[in-house]
């Protein structure tokens, strides 16, 4: 073993301290134990090895303390990557002996105090990564010139302040992150003019100024964020000169004057957000057909013009926010082509005309909002077809004529605002099969009686602005007078023997029931909080009626599922928790200060996405608790897979659930505020409507983490169910977003094994590191379900490598939720895959770049 020189250990499950005798290894060159479970002390001992070139040591969970200064004695060393190792301090001075040292990384870590001085001793740095770290103070003004071989350089997620060196910016880079720091002053012209620059992240900061007049001209630029600073001008003309262009972000400035034509021209552009400036004049045309553009977001400026036709050639596009600018003409009816739009803002601008059938040809659509226009016309035949759109508002135009009944056989629909037009008629019935949670009509010409369904408080405003409407909150609706004199001594005397009879028949029925009436009075009248989140047709006596174990259809950790018949015909699902009791249970604890359970599911009920289970009301009765959710007819995932059922699932099925799943998934984590953490995601929480649509489902353990809490909170009950628990839980007992991604890998490779995740067959082995094992040394053929068509497999494969990454042992190695929709996406679209992000020869644990829109609505 003396004359070992390379040791490559990365990406494993290997835990406990490194061996001191890795000390001994006098001709050693390379260490790799990147991603793994080592904890305890830092390996100290490897500064002994002298011959070290490569020492990765990243991602494992070593106990906190300070870089150890030994490490001054590796001067050999040319690769040093130490991220999330737990330090923290500072670099130690004896890094000055580190000559040779070409990459440093000590992202996601502790480090503290000013820029470490001893940085500019090492001359032949070419990297220099210290993102998410604590640094702070101004960057130095000089000494940068000292590194000449600099070319990327990242130093984002810190505290530093003050200005951009101006002699940082003379040096050759080619990336340069400063996002999410204090950063004030000028953007120096000279970062213009380095020949490689193509990432440049400025976003979260305090700039002003312009941009640099030659950005983009001599360097082949790729990415630019700079949102959510003060600058403004003109943007420079070159940006896309190179041609190389893919990411225009310059949310949250105060950009003016019009868009550079030339942008019209860049085929590589994928995502543009210019959103929140003061750009005016029209838009290129070229922009609206770009090729390759998924979001175009020009929201909230002055453009003006029309929508050009030319918007059919965007065939990838799926969100155009256009919102709050002077856009005028109608609505081009080639936006028919655009196959994959999921989002169409085109609110408070000009547009006229009518609404085209071509927008009801939109399957994907979930968001149309075209709302404070100037539309006409009446909604014509054919909306129905627009089975996920789940977001109707057409308020404050000029449509006219009937609301058609089509609306109500939209399933999903959930929004729906049509006030301040010049709709008539009757309100149609067809509307009362919508489970809406916004319903406004207001302010138009409307007549007849307002649907009993509508008699909520919910409604009360959702009529106003109708005077011939009656019923609900309105006027009575009554007959014409003449009816009424004709049969008013008919009712007078039907009246007086009602009454009589009423009197007597009262009087029996009190002696009756009154016992049974005040067994039911203590048995309901506990119920002290009954709150509802959407137009509901039953109460909460009948629910309680309905809990008997006759109607049990589901136990979990988090309680027992009631399915409900209610008189109406409806059909509910009701989860009754367990009762805990404990000072840290702060799902059921019923003496909670302000009662956090209340405030929990208060969030929830406000959780609107198509992926999602409704949460229709809550209620406490006594020490009970009761979440009332809509009914999936076609039960979990689980149990459709993991039964003779299971054969059903062919895998174009398999494919879909899986994608609506991390959809719903992705809303949690990425746009609710704060993120929304499951804590128990597997295939029996994940549910299936009647078209066997999945909806991520119980939330009774989910917990929310505060975004300025970095991502973690520590529980105290256990997170997640066997066979889908992160394994890094066992050491920290903390969750995060990453804890679900993992429990969702491990659901994926249920849907491509048609395994449980727990078998005997595993021996003492879960799912999980089954799969990883057989795939490493025999294939994937030796775990896919053999009830899988054979023409798929190449997109099987492909799904099963989808699970694999998100059951990486690390946590930082698992892509995102949106990360993981995006490439189930290309699997099901059958495209190309997005090469993933390369840094000096490895591949990123980032595995998508931070931006600033990371976790923001879209």
């Amino acid at each position: 073993m003396q004359k070992l020189i390379y040791v490559d250990f990365q990406d494993n499950s290997f835990s406990g301290e490194v061996p001191a005798s890795f000390g001994n290894f006098r001709r050693l060159e390379i260490l790799n134990l990147t991603n793994n479970l080592l904890n305890g002390s830092f390996p100290i001992m490897l500064s002994n090895v002298s011959t070290l070139k490569e020492l990765n040591l990243a991602y494992n969970l070593f106990m906190q303390g300070p870089i150890p200064p030994h490490f001054g004695n590796l001067t050999n060393i040319e690769n040093l990557w130490l991220s999330s190792c737990g330090f923290f301090g500072t670099i130690p001075e004896t890094f000055s002996s580190l000559g040779n040292l070409v990459n440093l990384e000590l992202s996601y870590n502790s480090l503290s105090g000013e820029f470490p001085l001893v940085v500019f001793q090492l001359r032949n740095l070419y990297q220099l990564e210290l993102y998410n770290n604590s640094f702070s103070g101004e960057l130095p003004k000089k000494d940068w010139s000292n590194l000449t071989s600099l070319r990327r350089i990242d130093l984002s997620i810190n505290g530093f302040t003050g200005s951009i060196p101006v002699e940082l910016c003379k040096l050759p880079l080619s990336s340069l992150c400063l996002s999410d720091n204090n950063l004030h002053g000028l953007i120096p012209d000279s970062l213009a003019r380095s020949p490689n620059l193509y990432d440049l992240r400025l976003f979260h900061n305090s700039f002003i100024g312009t941009l640099p007049t030659d950005l983009g001209k001599i360097s082949p630029l790729t990415t630019l964020d700079v949102s959510y600073n003060k600058l403004f001008g003109e943007l420079p003309s070159g940006l896309c000169e190179k041609g190389e262009l893919f990411e225009l972000v310059l949310i949250g400035n105060a950009f003016s004057g019009e868009i550079p034509r030339s942008l019209g021209d860049c085929k590589s552009l994928g995502r543009v957000r210019v959103s929140k400036n003061r750009f005016s004049g029209e838009v290129p045309l070229g922009i609206w057909g770009l090729p390759h553009v998924y979001l175009l977001d020009l929201a909230h400026n002055m453009f003006s013009g029309n929508l050009s036709n030319m918007v059919s050639g965007g065939l990838n596009i799926s969100s155009i926010l256009i919102s709050g600018n002077l856009f005028s003409g109608s609505i081009p009816e080639d936006i028919q082509l655009l196959s994959n739009l999921v989002e169409f803002n085109a609110s408070y601008n000009k547009l006229s005309g009518g609404l085209p059938n071509s927008l009801f040809k939109l399957k994907h659509l979930g968001t149309l909002d075209l709302s404070g226009n100037d539309l006409s016309g009446d909604i014509s035949v054919g909306i129905d077809s627009l089975k996920e759109l789940n977001e109707l508002n057409l308020a404050n135009n000029k449509l006219t004529g009937e609301i058609p009944n089509e609306i109500g056989n939209l399933p999903v629909l959930n929004y729906l605002d049509l006030s301040g037009n010049l709709f008539y008629g009757n309100i149609p019935s067809g509307l009362k099969n919508l489970m809406l949670n916004m319903l406004n009509l207001s302010n138009n010409s409307l007549s007849g009686e307002i649907p009993s369904v509508f008699h909520k408080d919910v409604y009360r405003d959702s009529f106003l602005g109708n005077p011939d409407l009656c019923g609900g909150f309105g006027p009575h609706c009554v007959e014409n007078s003449q009816g009424i004199k004709r049969n008013h001594n008919l009712w007078l005397l039907r009246f007086i023997f009602a009454f009589a009879g009423v009197v007597l028949v009262v009087g029996v029925i009190w002696f009756v029931f009154k016992y049974h009436n005040i067994k039911r009075t203590k048995s309901v009248a506990s119920i002290s909080k009954w709150r509802s989140f959407h137009k509901l047709g039953f109460n909460e006596f009948e629910i309680i009626r309905l809990l008997n174990e006759d109607n049990v259809i589901g136990k979990g950790a988090s309680g027992k599922v009631y399915k409900a018949i209610l008189s109406n015909g409806e059909v509910v699902a009701v989860k009754k928790l367990w009762e805990r009791s404990g000072k840290n249970d702060n799902i059921t604890n019923l003496n909670s200060p302000k009662d956090e359970f209340e405030s929990e599911v208060d969030t929830l009920g406000k959780i609107r996405h198509k992926n999602i289970v409704r949460l229709w009301c809550c209620c406490k009765s006594g020490n009970s608790k009761f979440l009332v959710y809509e009914y999936m007819p076609n039960g979990s995932l689980g149990d459709m897979l993991h039964s003779s059922k299971g054969r059903l699932l062919e895998w174009s099925m398999r494919l879909k659930i899986v994608l609506d799943a991390a959809e719903g998934l992705s809303y949690l984590h990425h746009d609710c505020v704060p993120p929304i953490v499951h804590r128990d995601v597997k295939s029996n929480n994940i549910l299936l409507d009647e078209e066997y649509g999945a909806r991520i489902a119980d939330f009774g353990v989910a917990k929310f983490i505060k975004l300025e809490n970095k991502g973690s909170e520590s529980m105290s009950v256990i997170a997640g169910s066997r066979g889908y628990i992160a394994p890094e839980y066992a050491y920290t007992l903390r969750v995060t977003e990453k804890s679900d991604i993992y429990s969702f890998g491990v659901v994926i490779l249920e849907l491509v094994t048609g395994r449980k995740p727990v078998d005997q067959a595993f021996d003492e082995r879960d799912l999980a590191t089954w799969v990883q094992s057989t795939v490493n040394q025999k294939g994937h053929d030796h775990v896919l379900d053999p009830e899988l068509e054979y023409e798929s497999k190449e997109q099987i494969c492909r799904v099963l490598d989808i699970g694999l990454l998100c059951i990486s042992p690390l946590p930082m190695n698992r892509p995102s939720m949106r990360t993981v929709v995006n490439l189930l996406q290309e699997v099901a679209s059958d495209g190309r895959p997005k090469p993933i992000i390369i840094k000096d020869g490895k591949s990123s644990p980032r595995f998508e770049e931070y931006s600033s829109d990371q976790a923001s609505l879209v």
